[in-house]
């Protein structure tokens, strides 16, 4: 019990408190369970939330069912190639979180989280968790394990679009029967703007894709996926690398995910089906888009970064004379699928009443205490997983510019690292004789 202005709180105490019951949150909560640490896992929703509920209903996870894989559990198929959908992840970790038994309360929203002063390093808590229903924990150790992908990010220009537009961010969008009749605007070219333009034009959609920079990888090439080339010629760290714009914008993977077959998928195939390519979005006026002449260079750019790939591969091929079938994608876009629109997208006369911004996520850690965060509330760090104050990790934030270890995979890694470095802390805290090395 502890007072708190006139009235007395109850306090409860655990080692360790971790905001997240994701992936990342899951595999830490194992780990830890691993070296015999005591923790417990707060979930806004439920278990695996985004995955299940906040991602549209085709979505499938591009990296495959290798990637998937948490502490001591990787995922079995009959079928290495196949990709999971949301809900089928989500269903999976929570699958996981049972049979390891992991401490987890879902639909426990997290409402701040305070450092008090004057903390001792010896000290047991040098945190105390809030929950947005009331109640509070005490811990030594705090996981922030929300990743990266927590607040959608719309631009300004969506403010001086009419309001009869129906506006929607891809976090939001769920299937071309969601959305009013009429023809669609999706704004951005990463992963989700060319997949949820892609299943809209094969729901006989007119759709209109306002490009922006981006990369574009084969799906499979030459009898084996992509990822499967990544890992033989060391590409994964150029993979999951890009310009992040800012320390609170995330960079965006290739374009590999397809929605069946397999299929590429790039602003040629989009072309191809119909999807009408126009410049990026960089102002609106009630109903009119004032767009950037820029369609035929980001074409251009998308098509060279495939064909640095293909030729990446290929001349690995050739180095270690392995036997595989000759192939050569072409992934230019037909000159005549590109419609010149010039400056302006008049949004009536081509009947498109619905703007879908694919336009990113970002980083939402403002639970956590200001001291902890910089002039932009992003967290300061140390490689994506030591916080700015003693017992404060991250796990699923991306570094720099990449990406590795927001990955599915990379929770192994993360969880383990975080583990041991709780670990390592009880041992020298205690005084113990224990060895601080985990196997």
């Amino acid at each position: 019990m502890r007072q708190r202005g006139s009235t007395v709180e109850a306090v409860e105490y655990v080692e360790t408190v971790i905001i997240g019951a994701g992936q990342q949150g899951c595999a830490v909560a194992a780990s830890l369970q691993d070296v015999g640490r005591e923790a417990v896992v707060l979930e806004r929703g439920e278990i695996g939330q985004a995955w299940a509920h906040e991602r549209w209903d085709s979505l499938l996870v591009g990296s495959g069912v290798r990637s998937i894989r948490f502490p001591g559990w990787e995922f079995v198929s009959d079928d290495p190639h196949a990709s999971l959908s949301g809900p089928e992840l989500a269903e999976h970790l929570r699958r996981y979180a049972a049979e390891r038994e992991l401490r987890i309360r879902q639909h426990t929203p997290v409402h701040k989280v305070e450092c008090p002063p004057r903390v001792a390093v010896g000290d047991d808590v040098r945190f105390r968790t809030r929950f947005g229903t009331g109640g509070v924990i005490a811990s030594r150790n705090l996981v922030a394990a929300v990743g990266g992908y927590a607040a959608p990010r719309i631009p300004d220009v969506a403010a001086a679009l009419d309001p009869s537009v129906h506006q929607t961010h891809s976090r939001y969008y769920r299937n071309p029967a969601s959305l009013p009749d009429g023809a669609v605007l999706v704004v951005g070219a990463g992963i989700s703007g060319q997949q949820i333009a892609d299943e809209l034009a094969d729901a006989g959609r007119r759709v209109f894709l306002s490009v922006g920079r981006h990369r574009a990888w084969p799906h499979r090439y030459r009898g084996r996926g992509i990822h499967e080339w990544m890992f033989a010629f060391g590409l994964y760290e150029r993979f999951v690398t890009g310009n992040t714009g800012g320390p609170t914008v995330l960079p965006g993977l290739p374009v590999t995910a397809v929605t069946s077959g397999d299929s590429d998928l790039n602003l040629g195939t989009l072309a191809a089906k119909g999807v009408v390519l126009v410049g990026s979005t960089r102002g609106a006026e009630h109903r009119t888009l004032l767009l950037a002449d820029n369609v035929s260079a980001t074409v251009e750019q998308s098509a060279r970064a495939y064909r640095q790939v293909i030729d990446t591969i290929d001349a690995g091929i050739s180095r270690r004379g392995f036997v595989v079938p000759e192939q050569r994608p072409t992934p230019e876009v037909r000159r005549d699928h590109i419609a010149d629109f010039g400056p302006r997208l008049d949004l009536a006369e081509h009947d498109i009443t619905t703007v879908i911004w694919c336009t990113g996520f970002g980083p939402d850690y403002r639970v956590l205490p200001a001291e902890v965060l910089d002039e932009r509330g992003a967290p300061l760090h140390e490689k994506g997983l030591v916080g700015a104050v003693p017992g404060l990790y991250y796990a699923g934030l991306p570094d720099g510019d990449s990406l590795a270890s927001v990955a599915i995979s990379a929770s192994v890694d993360n969880g383990r690292f975080i583990a041991g470095q709780i670990h390592i802390d009880h041992v020298m805290r205690s005084g113990s004789a224990e060895p601080v090395i985990v196997a």
